[in-house]
């Protein structure tokens, strides 16, 4: 079982395991149909699509109104239903992939531990190592399965909410890592959210920062020194970026170093930055 990475010939010889099902996540913030045109073009084989904006998320307002977020986490339940439909069962080994380094498929990642199954996995350099190895793409519709059993369970993951961030203003008891580029943290080139800057107190590390060059993961201890430089108990740290997706990045590279335990925020700058009375910060720090 692959609980964080699975390397692209490891991936290559269990392709054709029909207790394995490969989700291709790529997607582009600004143009929403490049991941389903370039799936289209070619993927893995067997590999089904997921869809950021309606599949890997939910409604952007609650049933109060409130905006939560460009990409709230969907229902446990629907999010099932969708695993069902790509054939995932209880014991199905679940890899997901893009071509940006993980920047997308560590979101499926985290949600499918955060309905409890554990047997999910990025595949680490993604699309460019698979191509990397001569192996092959496929054009074709993957075949049809047989419907999943999967069930929603208790998660291996916390999250917070929007009230519990601003009240840790306050305490200060919990350390807040941002995942957005450093430009953004420091509200400078914001062209996705109407506001920009970040949550005062907050921390940037960048989720780029855990890959090599080639875009695979680092080692675990390197990625221990670097997070250990920003968080002390990873139980106590905050996982946030610009809408819960590539804070999932940070929180894989947490894992691979060991250091489980940290807490997603899911609403993140887009929705802490959507009400005007909560605080923002400018600058480096």
């Amino acid at each position: 079982m692959y609980t964080t990475l699975i390397s692209a010939a490891d991936l290559a010889r269990h392709i054709d395991d029909p207790q394995l099902v490969v989700v291709d996540c790529r997607h582009d913030l600004v143009n929403l149909a490049s991941g389903r045109e370039a799936y289209a073009a070619g993927h893995l084989l067997h590999a089904v699509f997921a869809d950021m904006e309606t599949e890997l998320s939910g409604a952007k307002h609650g049933a109060d109104g409130a905006f939560r977020g460009r990409h709230p986490l969907p229902e446990k339940e629907a999010l099932a239903a969708t695993l069902r439909r790509w054939g995932v069962n209880d014991a199905t080994q679940v890899v997901a992939y893009d071509a940006h380094g993980g920047m997308y498929a560590a979101r499926l990642w985290w949600l499918l531990r955060w309905i409890g199954h554990e047997a999910a996995a990025v595949l680490d350099g993604g699309l460019p190592a698979w191509q990397a190895l001569d192996l092959p793409l496929s054009s074709d519709p993957p075949e049809p399965r047989s419907a999943g059993n999967i069930a929603v369970r208790a998660p291996f993951v916390p999250t917070v909410t929007v009230a519990e961030v601003l009240e840790n203003i306050e305490s200060a008891g919990r350390t807040v890592v941002d995942a957005r580029a450093a430009d953004r943290f420091r509200g400078e080139n914001e062209t996705i959210d109407p506001v920009g800057g970040h949550i005062p107190g907050a921390k940037n590390r960048f989720f780029k920062d855990n890959l090599h060059n080639d875009g695979r993961f680092k080692a675990p201890e390197r990625l221990r020194e670097e997070f250990g430089a920003l968080i002390g108990d990873p139980s106590q740290a905050i996982m946030q970026c610009g809408s819960g997706v590539t804070a999932c990045h940070n929180l894989l590279a947490l894992e691979v170093a060991g250091m489980p335990g940290a807490a997603l925020y899911p609403g993140s700058w887009s929705e802490w930055s959507s009400d005007p009375a909560r605080p923002v910060a400018t600058g480096a720090a």
